[in-house]
């Protein structure tokens, strides 16, 4: 039905995707006076999107810098697509440059290969094979379809809070942020900050180690980190040097090893500090058990290395207690699951400043917990400890639409219609658009049994599946409208 069309842009698709790669779209809170709210990459990548949209035939509308859209169609009711611009940090460890959109054995290589760009482009171009097949065939539409993009949804979501301030809200919808055949479940998403009055401590502490600083390379809560950074300040009359990196070479290489995936730079500086560097594989916050946590692994080196000396930090007792390397929720007594998976935590964060050290942590929880419930076990467990306090938290509520739905059912028949399967409707611990909008799920563009490569290093999606893709959202949006 779409394969004539959808052949034909295949290498216009991949042009598109490899430029739109090109742009490093981080999202950054900047002042909006410009209408680049989210700084002039983010911007960049939007007016690029509308620009293509423009010569694709589609309506357009940058919205203040927020987001934008492309539009085709007439009629009251309004059917709309919700995926966004913005990435990650790239990281390091890449194959091939991570904003190059390299085309190698089949993949595209680049950040937001497949974490929005690949399925935003694919959703594009399946409008486009629609208004296409509609012209050709006569036919007449009374609704319109919409492409919405968003700036900022691998921070804040303002980007979307603001488009439902001030745009028309769809009836029906899909995020193509996720996997095939369709999302009818989303875990719960619980943002916690466990702060440390590290000045006040060291009031009353001997101070024969310090912590001086640490780096982070400004991880994002909802990543697995790759890497993070401590140097320690010694008192050489309490501690030798040189015996103190033995100590850490002792912990990392013998019984105390903190885990078989741990990697880690230990030296010594001047004559009084040591710097302790962290190794890890970066993954989605949603797939702990896919990277190896950088900031983990530190924490609890740092943890053990302290007890050694018998200076007891309470944000390292806290962490070494109750978290580790866990990344259950099991030593802190909130795992659990349901039919949406396992709790899981990742710990994404590693601060310190103003003499506040403060580790974050984001938490995957199955629908059917209470993410209040969760927060306030939390908040026992740290009140056992002096010097810390847990930060305001952020919510997300969990997305549940029965299996019997008739969009999911709908979407999840056209899948397995193209595709020539038998699949079902899943559960995730990811956190799309979806939850944006009423009668909403998502869908694609990850394919069952494939590697999650959101947020890893090397990220990429194959040409097979970005048409693949195209070919389902055509047919999808061809059910929704005719």
């Amino acid at each position: 039905m779409f394969e004539k069309y959808i052949d034909s842009y295949k290498y216009e698709m991949i042009r598109e995707l490899q430029k739109i790669i090109s742009v490093r779209s981080v999202s950054e809170d900047c002042d909006d006076e410009n209408n680049m709210p989210f700084g002039k990459k983010a911007n960049e990548a939007l007016v690029q999107f509308l620009e293509l949209a423009d010569r694709l035939g589609f309506r357009t509308k940058n919205v203040d810098g927020y987001c934008g859209y492309a539009e085709f169609g007439k009629g009251e009711e309004l059917i709309g697509i919700i995926g966004h611009l913005d990435v990650v940090p790239e990281g390091e460890g890449w194959s091939y440059p991570p904003f190059s959109g390299t085309v190698q054995d089949g993949k595209i290589y680049g950040r937001g290969a497949i974490d929005d760009k690949g399925p935003v482009i694919s959703s594009l171009y399946a409008m486009k094979a629609v208004m296409s097949y509609v012209e050709d065939n006569n036919l007449s539409l009374n609704k319109r379809v919409r492409l919405i993009v968003g700036l900022d949804e691998e921070t804040d979501w303002k980007c979307i809070e603001y488009y439902k301030e001030h745009e028309e809200i769809p009836s029906v919808s899909f995020s193509p942020d996720a996997d095939f055949p369709c999302i009818y479940a989303e875990k719960g998403v619980l943002t916690e900050h466990v702060e440390m009055d590290y000045a006040e401590f060291l009031g009353s502490s001997s101070g024969k180690i310090v912590i001086e600083s640490i780096d982070d390379d400004d991880n994002k809560v909802n990543v697995v980190p790759k890497f993070c950074r401590c140097v320690l300040k010694l008192d050489t009359d309490a501690i030798n040097q040189v015996e103190a990196l033995r100590v850490l070479e002792d912990l990392y290489d013998g019984d105390f090893l903190v885990s078989d995936s741990s990697d880690f730079e230990l030296s010594c500086i001047g004559n009084d500090r040591l710097e302790i560097t962290s190794y890890g594989v970066q993954a989605h916050a949603a797939h702990p058990d896919m990277g190896v946590n950088a900031i983990s692994n530190l924490l609890v080196l740092l943890y053990r290395f302290f007890q050694i000396y018998d200076v007891q930090v309470p944000l390292l007792s806290f962490f070494g207690k109750n978290i580790g390397t866990d990344f259950t929720g099991d030593l802190c007594g909130i795992s659990c699951e349901d039919e949406s998976g396992n709790l899981t935590l990742n710990v994404g964060q590693l601060k310190f400043d103003d003499n506040k050290m403060t580790i974050g942590l984001n938490i995957r929880v199955p629908v059917f917990t209470d993410l209040k419930k969760v927060h306030s076990d939390i908040e026992m467990l740290v009140s056992n400890y002096s010097y810390l306090k847990v930060l305001e938290p952020v919510f997300m509520e969990p997305l549940y639409i029965s299996k019997d739905n008739d969009l999911v059912k709908t979407l999840c028949g056209v899948y397995n219609e193209v595709t020539g399967s038998n699949e079902e409707p899943i559960a995730i611990g990811g956190a799309t658009f979806a939850r944006a909008f009423p009668n909403c799920v998502s869908f694609g563009a990850n394919l069952p049994g494939q590697k999650d490569m959101c947020h890893q290093t090397d990220e990429f999606i194959t040409v097979d599946n970005l048409i693949l893709a195209c070919e389902v959202y055509a047919r999808a949006i061809k059910k929704l409208v005719l």
